[in-house]
């Protein structure tokens, strides 16, 4: 076996961190290019990968409990059944069905308590075996589904297991997310469970000033969570390295690449070093994420998490109505006459420019609405993001820039006010709502502009049993849009006592 193969791991070798102070006792590696593309399917040998100079590193930390030992073939293709689970790739590891089967230190065990968790959830109950053996992992899963903690506990696991950091050294895990808002919510996560231990991490994105960020980075950090623009600034400016990462996640692949940045991806992967570990996610599974996967991963697992075609979450009530452009505005007011009742709204728009207008109308007509997308700044978006939170503001108007990460527990209704580019922007902006096992409501606003969507939504709906507008029905056969009429009715509850919101 060569040195720098992953040593069989033993969960009484995880380092105790919570004792260290301070840096020192680490060493860097060297200098290196991963230009060379591993093959994702391949069954054969790794080949060989120019490792010279590169420091050693341990990544298999996962030993069977005993129950997971006990559980019979058919025990497990049972509990995958049961839970939607699909698995692909080479000893495939048993799923666990306790957090207490994972085998994680008592330090993160105490956080998982703390935390209220009864059970993993299917992403994690398959996924933090196949990460904990020290493998690539591509994991295709839905929002909501619990994946950051799929991949942050075993991180944590692995940093603990490295040499502490020295001065100079840059990060031990780096995860790329798509945007500001997810990159916050992962890093709420990673300072959770990461505090038992000291690993210190920093969120690095563009819109706010440099200088904190900058900081982080020259005190060290073990974790950092970045957006790939703003990472490429600060590598470029020297202000931080990859040369220590051995644990790399790709938060949301599909949308990373959907807003094109396929070029900075590859940039910064090509800084790291190729035995590294890599865990890529992903919400759908189209041609250019697999295309990814295969040249950034060597021999992955791969688990799915119900099915790899696009499809809505089930606890959501999808709505359909057939508008003309000129009929949103009005229908919007009516269908929030219909379903205020003080809960969150979460409306969609197509731009920047539309969100602040419909935002000035309705504020004008005294709702209670704010707005939020990438021309404001980072601390008014957070602003209004609080605000919606707590419910001083329950309506909010976002761009896609909302769509994903955005962490929202009781979005009880999301409206496509203008219908997105995509299906799968579709369903990613109507996951907002229906999160964590709570029902949602989802409203659509579809015209004739949109009428080639017709036929994949149609067919989204009917996976998730809803009812078909007739309209959009003979849309999908080819029909010319009917005039809009109707709009939602009977929908929700009725909202009285007038609008005196401020």
């Amino acid at each position: 076996m060569s040195r720098y193969e992953n040593r069989s791991g033993d969960p009484a070798s995880y380092r105790d961190r919570k004792s260290d102070s301070g840096f020192g006792g680490g060493s860097s590696v060297g200098g290196y290019s991963s230009s060379s593309i591993r093959d994702n399917e391949s069954s054969e040998a790794p080949r060989k990968l120019d490792l010279d100079g590169l420091t050693p590193f341990e990544k298999n930390f996962y030993v069977e409990s005993p129950n997971v030992v006990k559980m019979s073939e058919s025990e497990v293709e049972e509990y995958r059944t049961k839970r939607e689970i699909t698995v692909e790739g080479r000893d495939v590891p048993k799923p666990v069905k306790t957090f207490e089967d994972a085998r994680f230190p008592e330090y993160v065990m105490q956080e998982i308590v703390k935390a209220g968790f009864t059970e993993p959830t299917a992403i994690q109950a398959q996924g933090w075996p196949m990460a904990l053996k020290g493998r690539d992992v591509i994991g295709i899963a839905e929002t909501g589904s619990g994946k950051t903690l799929s991949y942050l506990l075993p991180a944590i696991v692995h940093v603990n297991a490295q040499p502490i950091l020295s001065h100079g050294d840059g990060p031990i895990v780096l995860v790329l997310a798509p945007t500001r808002e997810l990159a916050v919510q992962i890093q709420q996560e990673a300072s959770k469970f990461g505090a038992s231990s000291k690993i210190k991490n920093t969120c690095i994105y563009g819109g706010v000033p440099k200088g904190p960020q900058v900081r982080d980075l020259q005190k060290g950090v073990e974790i950092v969570i970045a957006t790939p623009g703003r990472l490429i600034d600060m590598l470029e400016s020297h202000h931080t390295n990859l040369r220590r990462v051995t644990y790399l996640v790709l938060d949301e692949a599909d949308r990373m690449l959907d807003m094109g940045f396929e070029p900075q991806m590859k940039k910064i992967v090509s800084q790291i070093r190729p035995d590294r570990q890599t865990l890529y996610w992903s919400a759908t599974w189209p041609k250019e994420v697999e295309l990814l996967a295969r040249q950034l991963l060597y021999n992955p697992y791969k688990v799915v998490i119900g099915s790899s075609n696009l499809k809505a979450n089930h606890s959501i009530h999808q709505h359909v109505d057939i508008v003309t452009e000129n009929q949103k505005f009005n229908k919007l007011t009516k269908l929030l006459e219909d379903i205020m009742d003080g809960s969150r709204i979460l409306i969609f728009m197509d731009t920047k420019k539309g969100c602040d207008q419909i935002t000035r109308q309705l504020r004008m007509d005294g709702w209670p609405a704010l707005s939020i997308h990438g021309d404001k700044s980072q601390a008014e978006r957070d602003w209004v993001l609080s605000e919606f939170k707590a419910g001083k503001s329950p309506i909010m108007t976002a761009t896609d820039v909302a769509a994903r990460g955005l962490d929202v527990k009781d979005v009880k209704y999301v409206v496509n006010y203008d219908f997105p580019g995509s299906l799968e922007d579709y369903v990613h902006r109507i996951g907002r709502t229906g999160r964590a096992g709570a029902k949602g409501t989802a409203y659509t606003f579809f015209t004739a502009a949109n009428a080639r969507f017709a036929k994949e939504l149609i067919a989204i709906l009917q996976e998730a049993g809803q009812k078909v507008n007739p309209d959009l029905a003979a849309m999908g056969r080819g029909a010319p849009p009917p005039p809009g009429r109707g709009g939602f009715r009977d929908r929700g509850r009725g909202y009285s006592g007038g609008r005196s919101w401020n």
